[in-house]
């Protein structure tokens, strides 16, 4: 009962940031309001003839005002348009058409509680933080189907589920930008910072595959990290204090059916066949070779249509030879059902779309990045120290703003470029904003997904509040920051690519 009384300060504190976030508007109103305020904030810098030079171009850049004849012809003529074109709409809604198939069907699902139940004992706790990691393929099923699934194979290993439930959260939540693949949060913060680094270089483009290389690595190191935490700090807590601790075995899912099993089959055929298809496409007479190497090839440069495309299919033949789809209209009705969660997403990215677009016509995202830089460079903290001093304010700011697609909407048009000038790329930029919005997840009260993990946890233990959670994730939290922000540092040091072709520092626009 008690864990919420023990500690009357951290629950006051609790309290007040819970109270500071909930006066926060809703996403897409807080956008409305952004575009209000760079309406004015425009007009005001254009009266006062507020200009730039941009560096390393020579070019004069001033201030222009949207509430003119000018600008509020240019809002009413680009309205649809800014929306349409804005980066992160187009490849993540196709991205979602061909995960939507395979998780309506039940693939991904399936394979998720497949891949930890099947732990041995001895990997158990890695591999339920290495599959809360890979739950974001899917957005936020992790929510919903690693985080309770962790608490069941704990007690079903005589273990405290408490553990596995904090275990799991800390894979999914915590390690969210973090996977041995392409996910639809890549595809989608790709598109905002595209949109960012346009202020300063219109041709730039933030491929979907500029952080692959760290995050694929960045899986296994959090996911040994979690481990370690688990079994140093948490285990030893819940065995000693009892808490959380159940006994029996829990009801686990059942085996795989003989459906179920002829529909992985065909997956796996389908599978081979992609990989082989693949293959053969790029040998020497191949339709996607290309004279420039790999990285210019169409399945590169298209990776989210190739993508799409195969989960799509996976999804529908998994349905169709497990007996859950019929016919051809379950395919449909499985992209409807993916589009139609995507409706907040839309609103969102309408007016997130109008923010960007009204910052780069009004010239404000420039002005405020070359006096951003200016005032950085003058301090000469080094690129490295900028990076991880981005990891910690983008961390503080998830505090209170649980959106990472808001929060990066609203952070890349003045961080992207400002970091640009200091020679900084947009893909570092973004992966340190990453690591900051993933590892303080788990001890924020505002996150949406908070209140129903507090939820799962009080099944095992009736007096879990929000307070107990903070605590018993907090050492997960700042583990995290630590072991990522120093990962982040040793890659950013040795020059590593993040990516395909992608360096971290830049030598000019």
């Amino acid at each position: 009962m008690q864990a919420s009384v023990k500690s009357t300060s951290g629950q006051r504190w609790l309290d007040a940031i819970e109270r500071a976030g909930n006066r926060l508007p809703a996403p897409a109103l807080l956008f409305v309001y952004l575009c209000v305020l760079v309406m004015l904030a425009s007009w005001l810098c254009a009266s006062l003839g507020l200009e730039t030079l941009l560096p390393g171009k020579g070019t004069q850049v001033a201030a222009r005002s949207l509430i003119s004849s000018e600008g509020l012809s240019w809002m009413l003529t680009s309205l649809v348009g800014n929306f349409m074109n804005f980066a992160p709409v187009g490849p993540v809604l196709v991205m979602m058409l061909g995960f939507g198939v395979a998780e309506h069907s039940g693939l991904l699902r399936l394979l998720l509680t497949r891949l930890a139940m099947t732990a041995p004992p001895v990997l158990l706790t890695w591999v339920v933080v290495f599959v809360g990691i890979l739950s974001s393929l899917a957005f936020d099923v992790g929510y919903v189907v690693v985080i309770p699934l962790g608490a069941m194979l704990f007690a079903a290993a005589g273990r405290p589920p408490l553990v596995g439930l904090a275990a799991a959260f800390a894979g999914v939540s915590a390690g969210y930008s973090a996977n041995i693949l392409i996910t639809p949060p890549d595809v989608l913060l790709a598109g905002i910072s595209t949109e960012a680094a346009k202020l300063l270089s219109t041709d730039y483009q933030v491929s979907v595959l500029g952080n692959f290389y760290f995050t694929f690595a960045s899986t296994f190191l959090l996911s040994v990290v979690g481990t370690w935490v688990t079994h140093r700090w948490l285990m030893p807590w819940a065995l000693n204090s009892g808490k959380g601790v159940t006994h029996g075995v829990e009801n686990l899912p059942p085996q795989l059916t003989t459906e179920e099993k002829r529909g992985l089959r065909a997956v796996l055929v389908w599978t081979l066949l992609m990989v082989a298809l693949l293959v053969l496409a790029h040998l020497p007479g191949g339709p996607l070779r290309t004279p420039e190497g790999l990285l210019a090839s169409p399945a590169v440069k298209g990776i989210v249509a190739v993508i799409a495309f195969y989960t799509a299919v996976a999804g529908w033949l998994f349905g169709r030879f497990s007996g859950r789809y019929q016919s051809g209209y379950n395919l449909i009705e499985a992209m409807e059902s993916s589009m139609a969660t995507m409706a907040s997403y839309l609103v969102l990215m309408f007016f997130a779309a109008q923010f960007v677009s009204f910052f780069a016509w009004s010239q404000m995202g420039t002005l405020l990045a070359v006096g951003g830089a200016n005032l950085l460079g003058s301090l000469n903290l080094g690129q490295g120290v900028l990076l991880i001093a981005f990891v910690l304010l983008t961390a503080l700011i998830n505090l209170f703003i649980g959106s990472a697609s808001a929060k990066w909407a609203l952070m890349a048009p003045v961080f992207v470029p400002m970091l640009m000038l200091l020679g900084i790329s947009p893909e570092a930029t973004q992966m340190a904003f990453r690591i900051g919005d993933s590892v303080t997840n788990i001890i924020s009260p505002l996150m949406p997904y908070f209140g129903l993990v507090v939820a799962f946890a009080q099944r095992y233990q009736k007096d879990v509040g929000m307070g107990s959670l903070v605590a018993l994730m907090l050492p997960y939290s700042l583990t995290f920051l630590l072991a990522w922000s120093l990962f982040f540092a040793l890659w950013l040091a040795f020059g590593w690519p993040l990516g395909p072709g992608v360096a971290s520092f830049m030598s000019g626009l």
